[in-house]
């Protein structure tokens, strides 16, 4: 069947199809790389026009138009549903808000009807032959979104790859209601954050140890996991398989290392799974077309019994900081919003749950704040108005650069012991003064 009319038919400006957006709407930006280009930029044209539309989406990679204006908020809200830089910056502002989600379960919350959705607006690849406009690397939650929203507006970028795979990569120029041709910017690009420190090797030195032939990997964002991944793209490991949240660049020095096959898998055989992807124009190059691949909505990568299903799976997260609980805050410091939980827990969780599986959190000791002052990402307690992401119950692994604890099963004084013992040294003795005093040491332990 040829969809050219139609095609044509639905064909509009920007300005034009913008107008669609009422105030008071709900509007999804679509997520990541998807995020709209000229959309935005025409919606932003429309700021006097209108009040409280309140916009969502998540992980962007450069500023809106629509909130370059000082009193943009007085128009629009930001919604997300995981943090960057980019959007810590409009929670300063007034203008941007947190959505607290088990990133898992995003596709239900808007198919079971709690999420109000008036206005979609993707960033999407051209149409194929079957009339379909492929979300690029982006599946995660679109399709459930796109069955939502009572409107849907795709901005087609020609440099948008084409992410083959699973189920809900796309949606059918049939659903659509317009159609816009951006100027085909390129496709946001998240770098890896610099070279890996000193610390970075010697936290990835640690866990890529535990890693064994054959064994299913998912990696966080973050210069620790990317030194993980550098540092197995160097190793002798073999067979191994990829199933994560996030497809990042070091799964692609991986692969051209030679060291991903999937063929231990037991689902997914041979495909590299992923929920979403952010990287370079390597990372887009390689995904695009490319039949080993498998895009899949978060409902299936990041859901426990996809990830227990799979034996020896390795799942490598960072965190903002800890406590001698056990407890892991990676979306906060206080209350100072610094990310989201993403798919973490669901990872950390699952991980166990696998045949041979291991959860590892990995965080420097230390970090130096603007004044040059040294502090411990271990504390005793998290700071007051943290969010615990994984609870002292479900963390497993935790590394630092002076050592590795399994704290699973421990006690608390055991549990304090095993964490202070990979503390930065000149702050191990604070915090044992502090663990003793909330009754979780042992003085036989000094």
């Amino acid at each position: 069947m040829d969809f050219s009319q139609e095609y044509k038919q639905k064909l509009v400006s920007a300005d034009e199809a913008v107008q669609l957006v009422q105030s008071g709407n709900w509007v999804d930006y679509g997520w990541c790389t998807g995020t709209p280009d000229a959309l935005d930029q025409a919606l932003a044209r429309r700021t006097d026009e209108l009040t409280d539309v309140k916009l969502r989406g998540g992980i962007l990679l450069k500023p809106l138009a629509v909130f370059a204006r000082e009193d943009a908020g007085e128009h629009f809200s930001w919604n997300s549903w995981h943090m960057s830089g980019i959007e810590r910056k409009l929670i300063a502002r007034g203008c941007a808000y947190y959505a607290p989600i088990r990133y898992s379960e995003l596709p239900r919350y808007y198919r079971d009807s709690a999420v109000p959705l008036d206005v979609a607006m993707i960033q999407v690849a051209p149409m194929d032959a079957h009339g379909f406009f492929n979300f690029g690397p982006n599946a995660s939650h679109l399709g459930a979104m796109c069955e939502k929203a009572k409107h849907i507006i795709v901005e087609v970028n020609e440099n948008m790859p084409r992410c083959l795979g699973g189920t809900e990569t796309g949606i059918h120029i049939s659903k659509v209601t317009y159609i816009v041709e951006g100027e085909n910017p390129p496709i946001g690009e998240m770098g890896a954050g610099g070279p890996a420190t000193e610390v970075d090797k010697k936290v990835a030195e640690q866990i890529v140890a535990q890693i064994p032939n054959g064994a299913c990997l998912q990696l966080g964002i973050g210069g620790m996991p990317n030194a993980v991944g550098s540092l197995i793209a160097e190793s002798d490991l073999k067979d191994l398989g990829v199933h994560t949240e996030m497809y990042v660049d070091a799964f692609v020095d991986i692969a051209k290392a030679g060291k991903i096959t999937g063929a231990h898998k037991s689902i997914d055989r041979f495909r590299q799974t992923y929920g979403f992807g952010a990287g370079t124009k390597k990372m887009y190059d390689y995904l695009d077309e490319n039949p080993e691949m498998m895009s899949a909505p978060v409902s299936y990568t990041n859901d426990i019994r996809s990830i227990s299903a799979l034996d020896n799976f390795i799942s490598i997260n960072n965190c903002v900081d800890l406590d001698l609980f056990g407890q892991i805050s990676s979306e906060s410091s206080g209350t100072k919003h610094i990310s989201g939980a993403g798919g973490q827990l669901d990872f950390v969780l699952g991980a166990y749950l696998s045949n041979g599986g291991k959860s590892f959190i990995c965080c420097s000791s230390t970090f130096t704040d603007r004044q040059g002052v040294m502090h411990s990402r271990i504390r005793p307690t998290l700071a007051e108005g943290s969010i615990v992401t994984d609870t002292r119950a479900n963390t497993h692994y935790i590394v630092t650069e002076y050592g590795m604890v399994n704290v699973k099963g421990l006690s608390t004084w055991e549990k304090a012991e095993a964490i202070i013992s990979i503390a930065h040294p000149d702050f191990r003795d604070e915090l044992i003064a502090e663990a003793d005093k909330m009754h979780i040491w042992r003085r036989s332990n000094k």
